[in-house]
């Protein structure tokens, strides 16, 4: 019952993890750090969209929950020298598991969007979260650019 207790807890808090994990990646977002910055703004016409994925993260913290998870799991197998082993493949089980269970909760359906820009000509595709926004062919959009190279796509 005591083993049971501590799998709850410890699922739980994977999925804590990975849920606080996940950001968005929309033309909407922001990170806090880029709130109150000077972003220099462009404007042009959408003159192509495809849609992409987004890979999601891989930073580790899936792989490490699953471990514990799964050692914690398979404990339970066995007796002695049977335990050790059962614990040591369930935590690289888990470890597996909890790696493709962070990576795909935070992947994300995106748009890459390509721009002809009004200044100077030049074309630029941008990729972004295809949440809540869609871009057509002939389409206004403002490009905004932090100083650090993010950008994002708004319409007009």
């Amino acid at each position: 019952m005591k083993k049971n207790r501590s799998m709850i807890i410890i699922a739980s808090a994977m999925t804590l993890l990975l849920s606080g994990c996940v950001s968005s990646l929309s033309g909407d977002s922001y990170s806090r750090s880029e709130a109150r910055q000077a972003q220099f703004v462009q404007t042009g016409t959408v003159i192509g969209t495809r849609l992409v994925k987004i890979e999601g993260t891989k930073s580790g913290v899936g792989a490490i929950t699953g471990g514990a998870v799964g050692g914690v799991a398979a404990n339970s197998i066995g007796g002695g020298s049977g335990r050790v082993l059962a614990t040591i493949a369930g935590a690289a089980v888990g470890a597996l598991a909890g790696s493709a269970i962070e990576e795909g909760t935070t992947r994300n359906d995106g748009v890459e969007v390509t721009v002809r820009l009004d200044d100077s000509k030049a074309t630029r595709a941008y990729v972004q979260e295809a949440k809540g926004t869609s871009f057509y062919n002939g389409q206004r959009v403002r490009i905004t650019t932090t100083s650090s190279g993010t950008a994002r796509v708004v319409p007009i």
